[in-house]
C-alpha cells in the first residue's frame, strides 16, 4: 500500500520558501505523496515579491482534473487564488471530492500587497468556505474575511465564529505575526475553542510559516489524525522547521522542512 496522496493547489514561489514548493517539501517530510496544481507563478526572493502572473483558469482546471481522474487524494490544501475564475474553478472541481479540504486564504503578502480585491474575497467566501474542513487565516486575513477588528483573543474568537458561519467546519486563526513573548493560535472546531500557545522562537527564518503550517495540518489529516491533533502536530512541526532554518539570502530565511521531518521521524521517537 502506497503513501496517502495529498493535493495542493496554489502559487509557485521562485525562492522555494513558500507556496507550492513549501507544501511539497512539507508533504515529503511527513510521509505523504504530494500532487500539485499551480494557480499563479510569482517572482520573489527572500526580500520581496516583485511580480505575480496568474495562470488561465483553463490550465488550472486541467491540472486538477488530471490529478483527480487518476488519484484519490485523502486531503486537499488550497492556497493562493488570485482571480474570480480561478476561485470558481477550484470550488466547482472540489464540490464532490471526498477528502478533507484545508483552505489557507492567502489574501495579503508579507510586504503588505493585497492579492485579492473585495469582489474576489466575496467569491472566495461564497465558493470555497462552505466546502472547507478547515480555514487557516492569519489575524489580518481573518479580519478581512470576517469584517471584524482583531486585537485580542476574544476578537479572534468572534472573528472565527463569523467565518465559521460562512460554512467551514472549523477555523484556525494564526497569531504568529503579533508581538509579544508568546505566540497563540485559536481553533474553533464546531463550538469548541482551543488555544495553542507557545514561547516565541527568536529566529530570522520565518519565510513560509503559514504555508508550511496549513500543509502540515493537511498531511496529518491525510494520515488519519483528528483535527485538533493535526493542528497541534502541525504547529510542532513548524516550530522545529523554524529552529532548523538557515539564512540563504539577504532577507528572512526559509524553513527547513526536511530537517524537521527527520527530528519527528519514528526512529527518533
Amino acid at each position: 500500500m502506497g503513501k496517502p496522496v495529498v493535493l495542493t493547489i496554489g502559487g509557485s514561489d521562485s525562492s522555494g520558501s513558500s507556496g507550492i514548493q513549501a507544501d511539497l517539501k512539507t508533504f515529503e517530510a511527513l510521509g505523504v505523496f504530494g500532487a500539485s496544481a499551480i494557480t499563479a507563478v510569482t517572482a520573489q526572493n527572500t526580500r520581496e515579491i516583485s511580480e505575480v502572473h496568474d495562470l488561465p483558469a483553463g490550465i488550472l482546471k486541467a491540472q486538477i482534473r488530471s490529478v483527480l481522474s487518476d488519484m484519490a487524494p485523502r486531503a486537499v490544501k488550497v492556497g493562493l487564488l488570485t482571480t474570480v475564475p480561478a476561485i470558481r474553478t477550484v470550488g466547482g472541481l472540489l464540490e464532490n471530492v471526498d477528502a478533507d479540504i484545508v483552505l489557507d486564504p492567502v489574501l495579503v503578502a508579507r510586504d503588505g500587497f493585497r492579492y485579492l480585491r473585495p469582489a474576489s474575497v466575496n467569491t472566495l467566501i461564497q465558493e470555497l468556505l462552505p466546502r472547507a474542513t478547515l480555514v487557516t487565516p492569519n489575524s489580518a486575513e481573518a479580519a478581512i474575511l470576517s469584517g471584524l477588528p482583531i486585537a485580542s483573543e476574544g476578537d479572534a474568537k468572534a472573528a472565527a465564529r463569523k467565518i465559521q458561519s460562512f460554512g467551514p467546519r472549523a477555523v484556525l486563526i494564526k497569531g504568529g505575526h503579533a508581538e509579544g513573548e508568546r505566540v497563540s493560535a485559536g481553533l474553533l472546531d464546531g463550538r469548541e475553542w482551543l488555544l495553542f500557545t507557545h514561547p516565541r522562537i527568536e529566529t530570522e527564518c520565518t519565510l513560509g510559516t503559514g504555508c508550511t503550517l496549513s500543509a502540515a495540518i493537511t498531511a496529518y489529516l491525510a494520515l488519519g489524525e483528528t483535527l485538533p491533533d493535526a493542528v497541534s502536530r502541525g504547529i510542532a512541526f513548524v516550530r522545529l522547521a523554524m529552529q532548523c532554518g538557515s539564512r540563504l539570502g539577504h532577507g528572512q530565511g526559509p524553513l527547513a522542512q526536511h530537517e524537521a521531518g527527520l527530528e519527528i521521524s519514528p526512529e527518533k521517537g
